[in-house]
């Protein structure tokens, strides 16, 4: 692995786990003596972190962790909404139904609370499942963009049971949806659980993550 993708990784599991706060200063020097690579993988590091949207320039020595808003939350929303109902209606249509049917029948049988790194892992099989059968680069890759950021977001926000719960029953039935090749059911369900998630996810941000945070 080349040091640029190693530093990147790190600052990047740093970023969505918390460990670096929003508005916290990544000195190039400090970072790459951390993570043991020289100044120069660690400035592509930075750089692509930049790209992504999850760092900014301050200035030109200075890069912070990016904040986290309810606008930016949005706005995340917004683009999701649109890659994911468009991605259900396309695995419908072009996925192995097998494969969701039996990935309702896991959604049906986890329980979430008891196993919850099990539950990490089956919406990981799903998102893969999903990009397999959509079957399009471009969209499968701006879906990993997204999904990056929604790492941290989930990280930010307060655990809620009922929410959780009500995860696991959404994505039941958007799998059921496409196992079933029901392009329309599976993008309508796909919309309510967006709708559902982002609610959640507003309603339970710390508010110490921006002052902006309450809609």
């Amino acid at each position: 692995m080349r040091a640029s993708d190693r530093a990147y990784g790190a600052l990047l599991d740093d970023i969505q786990s918390g460990a670096l706060a929003p508005g916290a200063v990544l000195g190039e020097t400090e970072q790459a003596a951390r993570l043991g690579v020289s100044r120069t993988p660690m400035r592509e590091a930075l750089a692509r972190l930049a790209a992504d949207g999850l760092v900014t320039q301050q200035s030109p020595r200075v890069t912070v962790v990016a904040g986290v808003d309810a606008d930016d939350i949005r706005a995340l929303f917004e683009v999701r909404r649109a890659l994911e109902e468009q991605a259900a209606r396309l695995a419908a249509e072009r996925g192995e139904p097998r494969v969701f049917a039996d990935l309702a029948g896991a959604f049906a049988d986890i329980d979430a609370h008891a196993d919850p790194d099990a539950y990490t892992r089956l919406i990981g099989d799903f998102d893969r499942a999903l990009d397999a059968a959509v079957a399009n680069d471009h969209l499968t890759s701006a879906l990993r963009t997204v999904r990056t950021h929604l790492v941290r977001v989930r990280r930010l926000a307060r655990d809620r049971p009922d929410r959780v719960r009500a995860s696991v029953t959404e994505h039941r039935l958007i799998a059921s949806a496409i196992a079933q090749r029901d392009a329309d059911l599976a993008a309508h369900a796909t919309h309510v659980h967006l709708h559902n998630a982002l609610e959640g996810i507003l309603g339970s941000l710390p508010a110490i993550v921006s002052e902006r945070l309450v809609p």
